[in-house]
């Protein structure tokens, strides 16, 4: 595993030292831009949990602190960029490129305006969903590393799930296999967590930004702090986390981790095929943070750079 240079960790680790809550670190409501739109953003505070590997081993993750999407982005903010015509199509020379049409509808007649969550899309798409944003409003927003989603997530728990480990319980913060009838629902219908954020399990996946390697958990040190898989040469896969409406109890728990698959865009019949849509994923959505020390524009710059690269 290659070492993250400098830049990376300014960017990334949001490098802050022990402190009381920041003047201003508190829960705001985001314009979406060009609507009356907007979505909740919460403040998480700096902290540490203990990330398991499922075999008895542990180790302590420090976390910087952050904002983070008290909801899974919806199709309502997301269809603002899609529809957003000053912005290129499918023109990868352009900062921000809105996505290509989708072929067929992949809601699947699941639900589209009103809250539904943004589903089938690629990590790819996220992100530039977030370049967009920061084009618009200044404001540096990215997909989460997978550690930071695990510490937003558990809130102070180290149960299974956020509310401990009785999984009959789950139907009151989730929908998955069990209570979801094969289909996401509305956004914050379900109980959030202690931090006040809602779907953490359940009715859609989540990317990170963090590509997957299995024997990652004997990668990271313990005491390591704010660690992130950098992305790799390769597409696929990534890490996603959280769980959706198709999966059963097991497959929500916190420490379960999702890896992306080229399979799900195996029906696309685009040549090439599509970089913003995953016609077989139409459980996978995402949920954006804001670092609480936002990154120069120049480090900015070099982020997309990166990670919006090929």
């Amino acid at each position: 595993m290659k070492i993250l240079p400098a830049l990376w960790i300014s960017i990334l680790s949001i490098s802050l030292s022990a402190q009381t809550p920041h003047q201003g670190f508190v829960a705001y409501d985001q314009p979406v831009p060009h609507s009356k739109l907007s979505f909740k953003m919460v403040p998480i505070q700096e902290g540490s949990f203990i990330w398991s590997n499922g075999k008895g081993a542990h180790k302590k993750i420090v976390i910087s602190a952050f904002w983070m999407g008290a909801y899974e982005m919806s199709r309502d903010a997301f269809d603002v960029f899609y529809k957003d015509e000053s912005v290129s199509q499918n023109n990868m020379v352009d900062a921000v490129t809105r996505p290509t049409a989708q072929y067929i509808d992949l809601t699947w007649g699941m639900g589209k305006e009103g809250g539904f969550p943004i589903n089938s899309m690629s990590q790819l798409a996220a992100l530039m969903y977030c370049r967009w944003l920061y084009a618009k409003t200044g404001i540096f927003y990215r997909l989460p590393t997978e550690a930071e989603w695990e510490y937003a997530c558990r809130a102070g728990t180290s149960t299974g799930y956020y509310f401990g480990n009785d999984s009959s319980q789950l139907s009151k913060y989730a929908w998955y296999a069990h209570n979801a009838e094969g289909k996401y629902h509305k956004a914050g219908q379900k109980l959030p967590n202690a931090w006040g954020l809602y779907d953490m399990l359940g009715n859609v996946s989540e990317w990170t930004l963090d590509h997957y390697y299995a024997d990652r958990f004997e990668q990271i040190r313990d005491q390591e702090k704010d660690p992130i898989a950098p992305k790799a040469s390769m597409k696929y896969p990534k890490v996603l986390k959280g769980g959706s409406y198709q999966d059963k109890a097991q497959s929500l728990r916190i420490n379960h981790r999702i890896k992306s698959d080229p399979s799900w865009n195996k029906r696309d019949p685009q040549i090439p095929k599509s970089k913003w849509w995953l016609t077989d994923a139409a459980d996978v959505g995402f949920r954006v943070v804001r670092p609480l020390k936002q990154p120069t524009p120049e480090e900015v710059e070099e982020f997309f750079k990166k990670y919006l690269s090929k």
